[in-house]
């Protein structure tokens, strides 16, 4: 059997750091409440020259190296994202230039904050048909720029950043089992409004802002993110017990606690770092999953399920064995 093992993982953060102090100064807030409704006390803010691409550069630099293999070995790269550097082209090939592993195939898939599932199974997908043998996956992000720094619903939910891993197809023999198992991806479009930007080209002809109604969208990431899970897990053959760890779209610290009391999880298996770098939306998983990886917890291996929602609704989760 073919499979996409993952074999190094890396992420970048802006050189600014922003606290909720800082951010009380700007905007009608405080620590408390912020803390209080989202567990964020830090988020990262991308300076002028700071881009999607140059963090999502740095990030696939650090996870190629922690990967031992030359960049020029890769055939595949997939980038999500919501703030690309240009209209077109995709990002993905601004790092691929960076990288200097041109000729091979090099796109962006946007999904938001489920971004990275989706450019994973996109990924998997590619490497397990041998369209490619190594791929790039990365989410990156530079929200701050679609922000509404006077709406305090929502910007203080966000951060900037980028994080990435290597996936290299393996053919496993019988009972062997690394890498991808199981993703599976899900989207409804008949709940746009509820998380959106209220721009683009064909639209308004600018960027546009973050709109969202956040009671609305944590009462459906709650239901949506366990159902997705449950579903890979069965398909697996596998219950929540089986799992060594969850790493979560850093969305907010409530969704996180309540997705995990309803599957049963405890708390010591769920990876956060929201309170370290907010939602970063694309990056945010590949950020969460490279902080474990980096200290220590997350060990070849390992069973990990990845998952994630966010504007569309588009949603999904994957299980990997590290």
């Amino acid at each position: 059997m073919r499979r996409s093992v993952l074999i190094g993982t890396g992420s970048a953060l802006p050189k600014r750091a922003v606290g909720n102090e800082e951010l009380a100064r700007q905007v009608d807030t405080s620590d408390e409440w912020i803390v209080e409704r989202t567990g964020i006390r830090n988020r990262y803010i991308a300076a002028q020259d700071e881009t999607t691409a140059s963090l999502a550069t740095d990030a696939a630099k650090k996870a190629i190296e922690a990967a031992g293999i030359d960049a020029t070995s890769i055939d595949l790269i997939v980038l999500a994202t919501a703030t690309p550097n240009q209209t077109f082209p995709a990002t993905a090939t601004i790092v691929q230039d960076a990288l200097g592993c041109n000729g091979g195939v090099a796109f962006d898939v946007a999904a938001v904050c489920s971004g990275f599932l989706y450019a994973l199974g996109v990924a998997d997908s590619m490497l397990r048909s041998g369209m490619a043998s190594r791929a790039l996956v990365i989410g990156s992000e530079t929200f701050s720029r679609i922000l509404d720094w006077e709406d305090r619903a929502t910007c203080v939910l966000f951060g900037d950043g980028a994080g990435a891993v290597v996936l290299e197809a393996h053919e496993q023999a019988d009972g062997e089992e690394r890498g991808v198992l199981v993703t599976r991806l899900h989207a409804d479009g008949a709940h746009n409004e509820l998380l959106h930007v209220d721009g683009g080209p064909s639209t308004t002809g600018t960027v546009g802002k973050v709109r969202m109604k956040g009671r609305e969208v944590f009462r459906h990431a709650v239901v949506n993110l366990s159902d997705v899970l449950n579903e890979v897990l069965d398909e697996a053959g596998l219950t929540t017990e089986d799992i060594d760890w969850l790493v979560p779209h850093q969305a907010n610290a409530r969704i996180l606690e309540a997705t995990g009391r309803k599957l049963n999880l405890p708390a010591e298996k769920v990876v956060i770092t929201v309170d370290q770098h907010a939602n970063t939306s694309a990056a945010s998983v590949p950020l969460a999953l490279d902080a474990a990886v980096r200290d220590g917890r997350i060990r070849e291996g390992d069973l990990v399920m990845l998952e994630a929602m966010g504007g569309g609704f588009a949603w999904g989760a994957s299980l990997v064995r590290m």
